[in-house]
């Protein structure tokens, strides 16, 4: 597996956009055109102290003079957000990574994006998208308050707001989101995205399914995996293929972490099982899927797993290093 293309950055403006929410604005630093990305993907953000964290792009996928990214100040994170909101300031020079894509558009004859919170990061990049392709859409956001919706005024003044739809849990109770009448009717022809905290996209998603959503009709981004129960973890082995080496693999231990200890580097970035970047195939034994980004079928086949996260059923695990 290749590093991930990296360059520096300059960030160019920084500015409130909702209580809690700041968006960054980024352009090379020799003023030329950035890597071109399409709507739905993201960019990593190397942060002081090592940290590197996800961000998705939230402007217009046509332009290529700068990336902009939305970042929501979470005490309760892994120190991401923190960072970003403390230690980086206009006129900073950051290094970041070249965008890829895991939550991409397809075509559709009717799109819904369901946003929840600081999740209408990639879907305002769709939904511009969309608008300018004259496609039939629909955004629906939902925040605590119109205080905490980033980006209303500007969604409002573009070509989205005939198709934008706000839902705020401290409106009045017809103004909030009701799921099962906006997700009614699925059908092949039409496409879901959602994206926001873990209990928003698993509400939407069970809805979908229990509408009939056809399961490869729901898309969806989760920005960080929700707590896993680890009580009942136990230790296990890997056997790396190209060396027959076997190591064990502590109960309290990542396998990322334990292979680090031991020399072997394998390429992470969020380190919750939510980017793909760790993704790495599997030869032999049951894997202990814990991560948000494989499929359900995908995690079926058993033929990959990432290793930041999940963990063995079967006592040992031989993975393609």
């Amino acid at each position: 597996m290749t590093a991930q293309e990296t360059l520096q950055v300059r960030v160019v403006k920084k500015q409130t956009e909702a209580e809690g929410i700041a968006s960054y604005e980024l352009a090379r630093l020799d003023g030329a055109a950035l890597p071109p990305f399409s709507a739905g993907s993201h960019i990593d953000v190397h942060l002081p102290g090592g940290l590197v964290r996800q961000y998705s792009l939230c402007n217009a996928s046509h332009e290529s003079h700068r990336y902009r990214i939305a970042v929501l100040r979470d005490p309760a994170s892994r120190g991401g957000s923190v960072a970003m909101h403390d230690s980086v300031h206009e006129g900073d020079v950051i290094t970041i990574s070249t965008p890829r894509n895991h939550f991409a558009l397809h075509p559709a004859q009717r799109t819904l994006l369901l946003a929840g919170g600081i999740g209408v990061t990639p879907l305002l990049c769709m939904a511009d998208r969309l608008a300018r392709t004259g496609a039939d859409f629909a955004l629906h956001y939902c925040t605590r308050s119109a205080e905490r919706t980033a980006f209303a005024a500007e969604i409002a003044a573009s070509a989205i707001a005939p198709h934008a739809h706000f839902h705020f849990d401290a409106g009045a109770p017809e103004q909030k989101l009701d799921t099962a009448a906006v997700l009614a009717a699925p059908s092949p022809d039409k496409r879901l995205y959602v994206c926001g905290p873990a209990g928003f996209i698993d509400h939407v998603v069970t809805t979908a399914r229990a509408l009939g959503w056809a399961q490869d009709h729901i898309h969806l981004e989760y920005f960080g995996a929700p707590a896993q129960d680890t009580s009942g973890d136990q230790g296990f082995e890997v056997r790396i293929a190209s060396t027959g080496k076997v190591y064990p693999i502590a109960p309290d231990v990542s396998v990322v972490e334990a292979l680090r200890k031991e020399g072997i580097d394998i390429l992470t970035s969020c380190e919750q099982g939510v980017c793909g970047t760790c993704l790495t195939r599997v030869l032999e034994g049951e894997v202990d899927h814990r991560d948000m980004y494989l499929t359900d079928e995908e995690k079926a086949a058993n033929e990959q797993f990432m290793p930041c996260c999940s963990r063995a059923r079967s006592k040992l695990l031989v993975l393609d290093l």
